[in-house]
């Protein structure tokens, strides 16, 4: 469901509150740097008149000093705004960032496993940086624009009350009339941009990643080409919008001047009623036509706005999106002694993996699981992570509902492996201490000796300090697995997850893990995941997958 152009720009601006004191300093240095920048032509007009005999009131020298100062002043007053602005707009997406990211590590994994990655990344970096157009360049122009009308309105207004009428009219024509009527198509046209840089965004991080599988496939020429492709559609959405702002500013500039004449022309008429002076018809066109530098800039502010608040609700997507398991903080913490699954019943998407799976984990023990690939092994695993929650039945550890134990203390005592070992872009030591961060360089060691990994490390140049490269890319599956192995062992769970955590290795490697595996089991629960008979070997008890039953 859309949100409206003003929800969003009330949810952004509800995130500005602890700031407001500053985006009101801003607002007052605009309005005043905005009036001394019309008293200048104001003056000037003056002096023109001074100069050419009329008699102001007012001596020459008084009005250069004037313009002296109002030149100065709007220099000063500007920084001072700007200033402002971009510090409210900088600590904002400081602070949108911090909650997008709390956003996301509460959504993960569940509600991140069928996102786009992609896009994801467009929404972190691209869309986050674009609300900095609303706060440093929105919010404090609508305040300056309205205030700075108001005034400008009251002052012709002054010269005459059929003036101060027009003045109106052209302030809300330029300001509100005109971005009212462009708002619409902007606004689709923006949404669609934001959506296809997104999808392009994902589809380049895609064919990065697989490039060798496109190379080794020869289908190199097809993905550039979709490429090519996508690159054209986005950037015939970008001509649409420049087309669309293109218009807007050519209708912003003819009220303008059109309303600036019409000052002129109603200011000669009234002079010739006698009801107006030459001095106050000629200051009153020269503070009309100068006057709408904060309405033109709300004008013309339109078309990148749209584009700002399609981004802004993009982020608020994400913040809004609940999870898909909340985590508990109010619960209780237990130690482990023991898990147990009954009845249970999970599926993605309708269509069931699990079907009344029962089965019991008792402490110091291995349980193996076997099962065909899809069986929903790995759905276990994550079930009793409480990445997901069970539709039916019950998961319990240490005699305790699954759902009652505080989120921290059940990843406390849990030791996960996962199937496709995940590896930071950082140092070998750097992804084997993610296990426990605050773990020495020896308990680092231990557990990379215990995963049969440690003489390979040594081995490298840089040791321990050896950058694995992105995803890890500079390893082999076999090393990868073991440092996700090695990881697991560091953090010194007493229930241990293992999927498939001998896949990658070959018959010795598999065997010293085993055996190391079986040596440290001592005080722990292990479940171990596998297609290997030889893996399930060293299991106490071995369950079967099928069906999705338990047997």
């Amino acid at each position: 469901m859309r949100r409206s152009p003003l929800s969003v720009m009330v949810r952004l601006m509800a995130l500005a509150g602890p700031l407001m004191p500053v985006m009101a300093a801003a607002i007052v240095l605009g309005i005043l740097g905005y009036l001394a920048a019309i008293g200048i032509p104001v003056l000037g007009g003056l002096a023109l008149l001074e100069g050419a005999g009329v008699d102001t009131g007012y001596r020459l020298g008084a009005i250069a000093a004037a313009i002296g100062v109002c030149a100065v002043s709007r220099g000063i007053l500007r920084y001072g705004e700007q200033m402002s602005g971009h510090y409210i707009a900088f600590r904002l997406l400081a602070v949108m960032r911090d909650r997008l990211f709390r956003a996301l590590r509460t959504l993960a994994p569940a509600k991140l496993e069928g996102k786009d990655k992609g896009n994801l990344i467009a929404v972190i970096t691209s869309d986050i940086e674009l609300l900095e157009v609303f706060y440093a360049h929105t919010i404090a122009p609508v305040a300056i624009g309205f205030c700075t009308s108001l005034i400008m309105a009251g002052f012709m207004s002054l010269l005459h009350p059929l003036l101060g009428a027009i003045a109106a009219a052209a302030y809300l024509t330029v300001a509100v009339l005109i971005p009212l009527a462009a708002s619409p198509t902007a606004k689709s046209q923006a949404a669609a941009y934001r959506e296809r840089f997104g999808a392009l965004s994902g589809y380049f991080l895609d064919s990065l990643r697989g490039m060798g599988e496109c190379i080794q496939y020869n289908c190199g020429e097809k993905r550039q080409a979709a490429i090519n492709r996508m690159t054209e559609q986005l950037d015939n959405r970008q001509k649409a919008l420049k087309r669309h702002e293109g218009v807007t500013r050519a209708l912003t500039e003819a009220a303008v001047l059109g309303f600036s004449f019409t000052v002129l022309l109603v200011g000669l008429h009234l002079k010739r009623q006698g009801q107006l002076g030459f001095e106050e018809m000629f200051l009153a066109f020269i503070a009309m036509i100068s006057s709408f530098g904060p309405v033109a800039a709300l004008s013309s502010l339109s078309s990148s706005l749209q584009q700002t608040l399609a981004s802004g609700e993009r982020v608020l997507d994400i913040l809004d999106e609940a999870p898909q398991v909340a985590e508990v903080a109010d619960g209780v913490s237990v130690p482990f002694q023991g898990a147990q699954c009954s009845s249970i019943s999970f599926g993605y998407q309708g269509e069931k993996v699990l079907k009344e799976a029962s089965l019991s984990l008792p402490a110091n023990r291995i349980v193996g699981i076997s099962g065909r690939s899809g069986s929903g092994k790995s759905s276990l695993l994550k079930l009793l992570m409480r990445f997901w929650d069970v539709r039916e039945g019950e998961i319990r550890v240490s005699g305790r509902g699954i759902r009652e134990l505080n989120t921290a203390c059940l990843r406390e005592m849990e030791s996960y492996m996962t199937q496709d070992t995940f590896l930071l872009h950082g140092t070998i030591e750097e992804n084997i201490r993610l296990g426990n961060p605050g773990a020495s360089r020896l308990q680092v060691e231990g557990a990379a000796r215990q995963a049969s990994v440690h003489d390979f490390i040594q081995a490298l140049p840089q040791g321990y300090d050896t950058p694995v490269g992105e995803l890890g890319d500079r390893l082999s599956g076999g090393e990868r697995q073991r440092l996700g192995l090695a990881r697991a062992f560091l953090h010194e769970g007493p229930f241990m997850l293992l999927d498939e955590p001998t896949s990658n290795l070959d018959s010795l490697n598999e065997a010293i893990i085993l055996k190391s595996l079986r040596e440290q089991s001592a005080g722990k629960t292990v479940v171990l995941v596998s297609h290997r008979h030889s893996t399930l070997g060293i299991a106490d008890e071995v369950y079967k997958l099928e069906s999705g039953r338990l047997t």
